[in-house]
This record gives C-alpha cells, sequence and structure tokens, in this order.
C-alpha cells in the first residue's frame, strides 16, 4: 500500500482527521444520536461546540469563517435536524461565508421505505449551497471532504454539503493520498482586462472606491488605503466590508448605500466612477445610487456569478489583492485631482459636524422622554472595549446606528461581523461566538435589538459552556421595533396589534442562571461604569450580558421613517 495511505476505523475519524488537516478549531452542531462524530474527536485538540439549536449553530459557523477567512464546520443529525438548519444556510450562501454543512442521514438500503426521519436531504438543501453530495460508498468519503472544502473557499466562497448515511458511517475508510490544501487560489486577472480597466480608472477625475466583503483578509498591507491614496478616491466600504479598511483614514466617508447620509451621500452623485472591490453590488449597498447610466462601475469579484451588469463599466475577475497591485503598479506616477480630494474632505468635515448634531439632538430628546442614546452606548462601547474589537451587529431598528459613520468607527485594528441580505433575526448574536472562538484572545462584542436577542437566548448555556468572554450589548425598545414603526405607519398609535410591549425581558435571570453576568442601564450617565465593568469582566473569559433601555423614537441617522424593507430618507 502507498506510504501516504491511511484507513480510519470509521468515516467519522476520516472526518476528524480531516478537519485536523484543516485547522479547524471549533466544530459547531447538535450530533444526531450514534454520537460517532464526538467518539473520534474525543483524542483531538478540536472542540466541538454543542448547540441547542441547529440554525444557531450554522449562525456560529458563519462567524467562525467570516472572521477566520477559514472554513467553518457545523455537524448535525438527519431528517428534521438537517431543516432546522436551512435558515442558517441561506445566511452562509448570501454571506459568502465557507461553511461545510455536515449531516448524517438514512441508511443507503432504507432509502424509499418511510425510515425513521428520512427525508430527501440533498433536495432539501440543494438549492441554498454550492455543491451537495451524499456519500454512498466509504472509499470515496476522503474525495469528497476535499472537493467539498476546495469549493466552499473557492469563486465566491460559500456553504456545501456533505452527506455521510448511518450505514457507512461505522464502515473503515482508507485514504489512498494526502489531503488537498485547502487554502483558496488566489487568482490574478487577464492582463488585458487590468490594463483597459487601469486606463478607464485613469481617465476618472472623481473616483470613489467601493470595498466589500470579497476583500476580507486580502489587506493586510494596507494596500488599499494606498490605492485610494494613488487615486485620490473617496473611500467608502459595504456593511459586510467594514473592518478591511482603516476608518480613521482621512479618504474614508462611510458604508455605502443605505448607511450613507447627507452630507457624505452627495459624493455619489458627484462621482464620475465607482472602483467596486470585492462587492456584488446587492440592493443595500447600491441604495440611492444615480441611475444606472449616470455611474460606471468597475468591478472586481472571485466568481463569475457576482458580477453586475447592469451598469456601464467593466468586470474583472480576480482576486482583490493582486488586482490592486497590479493596478498600482499600472497607475504609477498617477496624479490624483485635488479638487476632488479637496472635496472629500469638506464632506467628512460636514458628516462628523452633523453626527454630533444628531448625537446631541438624541441627548436632547433623551432628558426629556427618557431613555439612553445609542449614540452615547456606541461611544460609551468605544471608550470601554480595546480598539482590536470585533462588532458583531444584527439589523433591527436601533442596532442599525452602528451602521453609520462616525457614530461608530472600526479604526485600523477594529473587525466588524455584519448580517447579509438576508439578516435573519439572531444572526449576529449568535455568530458573536463563532467570531470569539475564531479568534481567541481577541474583544468581541455583540450589539443586537433585544428581539434578536430572544432567538438566541436558547444557546445561553452553550455560551456558559464554551467559556468565551463575549460582551453582549441588547437595546432594549421592548420587541421588535422595526415592526412596530411600521405598523404604526400603517394603523397609527391605536392598532389592536403590537411588536413591543413595556414589559422585562428575563434576561438577568436567565444570565444567573448560566452563571454570566448582567448589567441594566435606563440613564445615559451610568454607560460608562456599566459598560467598563462588563468589559473587565468579559476580558477575564467569561460572557457578560448588559441591557439597554431604548426609545422607539430613536431612529438611526438619515432615517425619516420606516417604509418596508427600507427607511424614507430625511430631506436634507
Amino acid at each position: 500500500m502507498n506510504e501516504r495511505a491511511h484507513t480510519y476505523p470509521t468515516a467519522w475519524h476520516a472526518v476528524a482527521d480531516h478537519l485536523r488537516h484543516l485547522g479547524t478549531t471549533a466544530v459547531f452542531g447538535l450530533p444526531g444520536d450514534d454520537m460517532d462524530l464526538l467518539g473520534a474527536l474525543e483524542e483531538t485538540d478540536t472542540r466541538f461546540v454543542i448547540c441547542r439549536d441547529q440554525r444557531n449553530a450554522v449562525f456560529m459557523a458563519t462567524g467562525y469563517a467570516l472572521a477566520a477567512g477559514r472554513p467553518g464546520i457545523c455537524a448535525v443529525g438527519k431528517g428534521p435536524a438537517l431543516t432546522n438548519t436551512l435558515t442558517g444556510v441561506l445566511e452562509a450562501r448570501s454571506a459568502a461565508a465557507p461553511v461545510v454543512l455536515i449531516a448524517g442521514g438514512t441508511p443507503l438500503d432504507r432509502l424509499g421505505t418511510g425510515a425513521f426521519q428520512e427525508l430527501d436531504q440533498l433536495a432539501a438543501v440543494r438549492p441554498l449551497v454550492k455543491w451537495a453530495v451524499r456519500v454512498d460508498r466509504a472509499d470515496r468519503l476522503p474525495a469528497a471532504l476535499d472537493q467539498a472544502v476546495a469549493i466552499a473557499v473557492n469563486g465566491t466562497p460559500g456553504p456545501v454539503y456533505v452527506e455521510i448515511p448511518e450505514d457507512l458511517a461505522g464502515e473503515p475508510v482508507t485514504r489512498t493520498a494526502p489531503w488537498r490544501p485547502a487554502a483558496a487560489q488566489r487568482l490574478t486577472p487577464d492582463p488585458d482586462v487590468l490594463t483597459d480597466a487601469a486606463a478607464r480608472i485613469a481617465a476618472a477625475r472623481r473616483p470613489l472606491l467601493l470595498v466589500g466583503g470579497g476583500a476580507r483578509h486580502r489587506n493586510v498591507d494596507r494596500s488599499l488605503e494606498a490605492f485610494a491614496e494613488l487615486l485620490g478616491a473617496g473611500l467608502f466600504t459595504t456593511a459586510s466590508g467594514r473592518g478591511t479598511v482603516a476608518e480613521d483614514h482621512p479618504l474614508f466617508c462611510g458604508v455605502s448605500g443605505l448607511y450613507t447620509v447627507a452630507p457624505a451621500d452627495r459624493l455619489w452623485q458627484e462621482a464620475d466612477l465607482v472602483i467596486a472591490l470585492g462587492s456584488r453590488l446587492e440592493e443595500t449597498a447600491t441604495f440611492g445610487w444615480p441611475d444606472a447610466d449616470r455611474l460606471p462601475v468597475i468591478q472586481v469579484v472571485t466568481g463569475e456569478d457576482g458580477l453586475v451588469t447592469a451598469r456601464p463599466g467593466a468586470g474583472v475577475l480576480g482576486d482583490v489583492q493582486r488586482t490592486v497591485h497590479a493596478w498600482t503598479g499600472l497607475l504609477a506616477g498617477h496624479t490624483p485631482d485635488a479638487a476632488w480630494t479637496a472635496r472629500i474632505s469638506e464632506a467628512r468635515r460636514a458628516l462628523a459636524a452633523r453626527a454630533d448634531e444628531r448625537a446631541h439632538q438624541a441627548d436632547r430628546t433623551a432628558k426629556e422622554s427618557g431613555g439612553v442614546p445609542v449614540s452615547r452606548v456606541l461611544a460609551a462601547l468605544g471608550r470601554a472595549v480595546p480598539e482590536d474589537r470585533v462588532l458583531v451587529q444584527e439589523n433591527g431598528l436601533q442596532d442599525m446606528w452602528s451602521y453609520f459613520h462616525p457614530h461608530w468607527t472600526c479604526g485600523a485594528r477594529g473587525g466588524s461581523v455584519v448580517p447579509s441580505e438576508q439578516t435573519p433575526l439572531g444572526f449576529g448574536a449568535a455568530a458573536a461566538l463563532g467570531v470569539a472562538l475564531a479568534e481567541p484572545g481577541r474583544p468581541v462584542v455583540s450589539v443586537a435589538g433585544d428581539g434578536a436577542f430572544n432567538l438566541f437566548r436558547s444557546e445561553l448555556p452553550t455560551l456558559a459552556d464554551a467559556g468565551a468572554g463575549v460582551l453582549y450589548v441588547v437595546l432594549d425598545n421592548g420587541g421588535y421595533g422595526w415592526l412596530q414603526t411600521n405598523l404604526d405607519r400603517v394603523s397609527g398609535s391605536g392598532s389592536r396589534f403590537a411588536f413591543t410591549a413595556d414589559r422585562p425581558t428575563g434576561n438577568e435571570g436567565l444570565a444567573a442562571a448560566y452563571g454570566l453576568k448582567y448589567w441594566r442601564a435606563d440613564n445615559p450617565d451610568d454607560l460608562d461604569r456599566v459598560l467598563s465593568a462588563a468589559w473587565q469582566h468579559c476580558a477575564s473569559g467569561t460572557a457578560a450580558v448588559v441591557e439597554v433601555g431604548v426609545r422607539l423614537a430613536d431612529s438611526p441617522p438619515g432615517m425619516a421613517g420606516p417604509a418596508g424593507d427600507f427607511p424614507l430618507r430625511e430631506d436634507e
């Protein structure tokens, strides 16, 4: 036999060795009844985070993948265990997160017999993943695992699915060759395409640089900020691209689309070219942009499925960092338009002044009506937690404040993980645990509305068992604030339906039951004391929950009112 060959006693022992090869430090899930995977992991260093809900397990694996830049692994049983993961899989696909979902399956000889928990799992999961396979022979498992990872991390990253039928799970598996490398291949674009795009960039006088989630882990050398300086380009990110560039850079103007407010939004009306790095130009990222025919875009993505052709411009297929390095060489000596650079500086100053005005107005309203302004929460959080913190967000009414620069800013050392366009409630709260296990020792903060946190509460024992010092800041507006404001728009304040209520959340008792620390702040003057104490506790390795009483009327910047999926903008 080839000396590189190795025989494992069971399929799950082969899986455990593949996880070692991947460098996986934590697997998330809820095993099937046979427990064979846990048995195979007993003699390894790989942690298995036993979750209470399979959906949250995929959320955690997604947070791990986005933070670590390598595959997040989730393992579950069959039938309803698999269907419980589907919301998480949908989010992983939309977030372009390389997640490997491994599930048990009905024995092959019982398919079609109405076996216990039988389900056509491939049919259920295939529309939501990049690739799905049921392993029908034990000797095919190593190749299936290698292929799953290669598909998950390359092109546009995304989730994949591997099903191991129960009758094969206990069979020996022989691997006849070494495991394949698991890192994504970083492709260099076609030279002719690069040259043509560089000429278009050189001709632009008012460029904007948009950094998306596909640029994650592609800016360790700060080449993106240097490229913006070379062009004199205003620097924006998408929500998922936050944490990639230093948001204290003098060219940074905020988050694009839905989260760009006056006066920075005027730069988009004046720009003559957008260079989009690692963005699929989703609806929230382009919300409020000029009409398609007025603003050309040069878009760099790794997979052709992410190209958007509805605007004039060009598409470049390749790695963001390699593309930017090539353009930097081709454009050496480029002279930016001094008037445009000055216009960007003017917009930044005006944006900072407008943010101060909004924060002071929120303070005045709070003194009159009660509640804690969210802008004060974010400012106190920035003072309490070290600058290398990762903020993991939700996408509700009050927690959306954190998307708006400069109310929240990721400096050169800061990080960010956000929900995708799908914005499933509870994603951020669960993903924060995955982020913490992917980057041990780095401060992790979850900011969530009380409605979203409620969907995560079943995982408080999981959080306690994991020993991860995540700081949860829960903005309590009485329930589902975004839905309530939309209902008020339709029915007024007298509706017989309600999405919010003034009542205790119950989080204090639940936190205490699982050995987690809890604080509550209903006075803005208590924020610094409470958040500082909470973070000092989290730094010792135990999670904490801080609830803050906020008001529904404390709407995020630039929002004149709700209007379904998106808000009405202030008329400025």
